[in-house]
């Protein structure tokens, strides 16, 4: 019988075509961004300053930046990727940090301590940072470093808040950068193998100017750009939605590595109100197998998957009844007997 197709008949409204990707790659340049490269507590690099055309190599304390540096920002952390199966995992090297007017790359693993005012940064209850899968770079945080993220934003939990008629599925499934960019920007976020990097090398200032030799420069800032870049534009959707949804939604914090609420309770993403969709249509039945020797001496066929573990062997024609697992060993061991008993002496 011929199935309906989707949407006629079938009670599901059809799903839309998936728009093209966009071709234009995404970009953190706006004119307006100043970039500091910090890879010591006590110094860093403006690497660039758009309103000038050439790169300030002045040195700044790390800590006046970050006092100066405030929130909402997009964050992303990095680290040396293993080669090996079974290694442990590197420690964080390096913290980037986005907001309307700087990029601040953070290389901790050339740090000799946390500063204090970064710490102080992370910790402020009051200081939105917002990225994808931030659950994951929290967590690694405070095992690394021993620093409380709290605010965290998850940008995949704010657009299926607030943009609930686009994202359908589990609530708690994750939305890539890429495909938010390509969604609310109409940008490419492209990675290639930069994800592959040693993030515990230096990275050159020179290399970090805009059109010279490493594209790596410009994917360092695109991720935590980009993240800043969706908070602004999906918290602004909030209040053009019926019902505010609880910022516990699709924010949290991160205390000594356990992900909780504000108020201390354990935190799990969870809306009241989203609408997860229709469920997905059910799987065609499997089609019936033929019938082969193993039915042709009466053993019934199983269907695949259901208890395949438990099949027995067909029975051999005039065999007899089957006999059970656990009395097989018995059966052998009492052949071995008859067939080895010694032979009784004749009386004399």
């Amino acid at each position: 019988m011929e199935l309906p197709a989707p949407g006629l008949g079938s009670g599901n409204p059809p799903n839309p075509p998936n728009p093209p990707l966009p071709t234009t790659p995404y970009s953190w340049q706006d004119g307006r961004t100043l970039r500091l490269y910090i890879t010591d507590e006590s110094q860093a690099i403006p690497i660039f300053f758009s309103i000038s055309t050439n790169s300030i190599k002045v040195r700044y304390q790390a800590d006046k930046a970050m006092s100066r540096f405030q929130g909402p920002c997009g964050i992303d952390i990095e680290w040396k990727p293993n080669f090996r199966k079974g290694e442990a995992e590197n420690p964080v090297a390096l913290l980037q940090l986005v907001n309307r007017t700087s990029i601040l790359l953070l290389h901790l693993f050339h740090m000799k301590t946390f500063p204090a005012h970064l710490k102080t940064f992370l910790e402020d209850p009051n200081v939105v940072k917002a990225g994808v899968g931030i659950q994951g770079d929290a967590k690694k945080m405070y095992k690394d470093c021993l620093v409380n993220i709290r605010n965290c934003v998850d940008l995949s939990l704010l657009a299926r808040s607030v943009d609930n008629t686009r994202w359908k599925g589990r609530y708690r499934d994750p939305i890539g950068l890429a495909r938010l960019i390509a969604a609310y920007e109409d940008r490419l976020l492209s990675k290639g193998k930069i994800t592959r990097s040693n993030w515990e090398n230096h990275l050159d200032p020179e290399q970090l100017e805009y059109h010279s030799l490493g594209i790596s420069s410009m994917l360092t800032c695109s991720d935590g750009h980009a993240g800043y870049t969706l908070y602004m534009k999906l918290s602004s959707m909030l209040h053009s939605i019926p019902k505010i949804p609880s910022p516990t939604c699709y924010t949290f914090d991160a205390v000594r590595g356990r992900l909780c609420e504000p108020s201390g309770m354990t935190w799990t993403p969870f809306n009241p109100d989203y609408d997860p969709g229709p469920p997905p249509p059910p799987r065609p039945p499997m089609p019936a197998q033929s019938t082969g020797s193993s039915t042709s001496h009466g053993a019934v066929a199983l269907s695949p998957g259901y208890g395949s573990s438990r099949l027995k062997r067909p029975l051999a024609p005039d065999s007899g009844p089957s006999v059970s697992t656990g009395n097989h060993a018995g059966a052998r061991d009492n052949s071995k007997r008859q067939r080895y008993r010694p032979r009784n002496k004749k009386s004399t």
